[in-house]
């Protein structure tokens, strides 16, 4: 008698077991699914920011802008180093220091667009 009730409760028992397996590798075909599509998006991503970079210096091959910036740079570093233009330098930062807040952005914009838009993103740090 008990072994007329051990083969149905095995058979059951293995097929409990078999979608309990079933369940675990669908789960981890979903997983893995996932994990490729959002490997796919940073790749598409990734791809098109370094394109839009590329166009963008392109773009910029024959722009004055960048240097435009940099001598201005240079010209503020230099004369803070030159006693006599000291004052004009400190008056203007002072002046700037009161400029509205859209009008910061707006400069910091144009300088990132000048030097790439690598730049902004330090600047945000």
């Amino acid at each position: 008698m008990i072994q007329a009730l051990i083969g149905p409760i095995a058979s059951l028992a293995g097929s409990w077991m078999e979608s309990k397996v079933e369940a675990t590798k669908a789960k981890g075909k979903v997983a893995q699914a996932k994990a490729e599509a959002e490997a796919e998006v940073m790749k598409v991503a990734a791809t098109h920011e370094a394109g839009w970079e590329k166009i963008m210096a392109q773009a910029s091959d024959n722009s004055w802008k960048d240097e435009a910036w940099t001598i201005l740079f240079i010209a503020i570093i230099a004369m803070c180093f030159i006693p006599f233009t000291q004052e004009y330098v400190a008056d203007g930062f002072a002046a700037l220091s009161n400029t509205p807040e859209w009008f910061q952005y707006a400069v910091y914009a144009s300088i990132a667009a000048s030097f790439g838009l690598r730049g902004l993103k330090g600047m945000k740090k």
